[in-house]
């Protein structure tokens, strides 16, 4: 049983201390309103429609959309950084060995090549190969081109989730 069911005079006292807390809480806490949940409804259909496109895009180059994305996180690497497989698996939000998986089957095929560190030679480093740059450029070319053509929406989008669903 509940100290606060044995002993209703305490409960009363407790929820009257707590009282101002829940209202000024309450206060704080802005509800959603209807058109915030239009936009966020909006904003995340535009979003997998965008990666679905982006996985289409991937099959028709010849890749399975998470090896496109392992190219891309690859190429896309900041000047200076090494493509390592845990900084590849960061960057795919995948685990270790499955980035691994994904480098054996790209390696295969002639998009990439592995290499041990210089210094700590139990790193493995993953570069391009010339025909990994030519398949990339090829379906980033065709993602940009959508992105410039329909960008706009995504924006808008975003746009009305940021400003409280208000269009």
């Amino acid at each position: 049983m509940s100290r606060f069911l044995a002993c209703p005079k305490r409960a009363i006292h407790n929820w009257q201390l707590a009282k101002p807390i829940v209202l000024r809480y309450n206060l704080l806490m802005k509800r959603i309103t209807p058109s915030e949940y239009q936009a966020m409804a909006e904003l995340r259909y535009s979003i997998r429609l965008f990666l679905r496109e982006g996985d289409a895009a991937a099959r028709s180059a010849g890749l399975e959309p998470q090896q496109y994305l392992l190219l891309l996180a690859i190429r896309g690497m900041p000047d200076g950084a090494a493509a390592k497989i845990q900084s590849l698996a960061d960057s795919l939000l995948i685990r270790h060995h499955s980035a691994v998986e994904l480098v054996d089957r790209l390696e295969k095929h002639g998009y990439v090549r592995r290499a041990k560190g210089k210094e700590d030679r139990r790193e493995v480093l993953v570069s391009l190969l010339p025909k990994g740059q030519r398949v990339l450029e090829r379906v980033v070319q065709q993602r940009i081109s959508e992105l410039r053509a329909g960008g706009r929406q995504l924006i808008r989008v975003i746009d009305a989730v940021l400003s409280n669903g208000k269009r």
